[in-house]
């Protein structure tokens, strides 16, 4: 569980990595970065950092900022009741993000697996994202994904977000933890 004092300075280092892109928030987005640490408490390896524009009942748009090395774990976006899965296009912004997704794999992985947790990543179709490149994740698939040493920045365009019905591989994972 993060405390409120990692969860600011987490909100404060999203903000300098985004100015640095020339990404500009208000002050009231600022205040409302999500950093999801998962319930894990390794938010420097595994983690995540939002901040959402919009999100309604057609489309959803985001920023997803991941410090160096910082994996968002592997999970995927279900149908709900009638609705399909969330299909999300990431597109890269700054730094270089590893997605990987159900598929063939190649021999070696570039990310680097959570040490605590590598039983549960499961799929390793590789696609390097670098600044200015982006791909499409059909609902329903598996994925997870991992910035680069300089970390990453993604703009993430995506039908509605319900990301509190995400399932993830890892049966530890808390999609929206609570502060201490």
């Amino acid at each position: 569980m993060l405390s409120k004092k990692e969860h600011l300075q987490a909100q404060q280092k999203t903000v300098e990595l985004l100015e640095r892109a020339g990404i500009i928030l208000t002050e009231e987005e600022k205040q409302v970065i999500e950093v999801a640490d998962f319930g894990l408490n390794e938010l420097q390896s595994q983690g995540l950092q939002v901040i959402t524009y919009i999100n309604n009942e057609h489309y959803c748009a985001k920023e997803l900022v991941l410090f160096p090395h910082q994996t968002c774990p592997e999970h995927k976006h279900p149908p709900i009741n009638e609705k399909e899965g969330k299909t999300e296009t990431f597109r890269c912004r700054q730094g270089k993000v590893w997605l990987y997704v159900e598929g063939e794999a190649p021999e070696t992985i570039k990310a680097n697996l959570p040490k605590s947790s590598e039983d549960y990543y499961t799929v390793f179709h590789e696609i390097e994202l670098q600044a200015g490149e982006q791909y499409t994740i059909p609902p329903n698939t598996l994925h997870w994904f991992q910035a680069g040493e300089e970390g990453a920045i993604i703009s993430e365009f995506s039908t509605t977000s319900r990301d509190e019905y995400d399932i993830f591989t890892d049966p530890n994972i808390v999609r929206v933890p609570e502060l201490n």
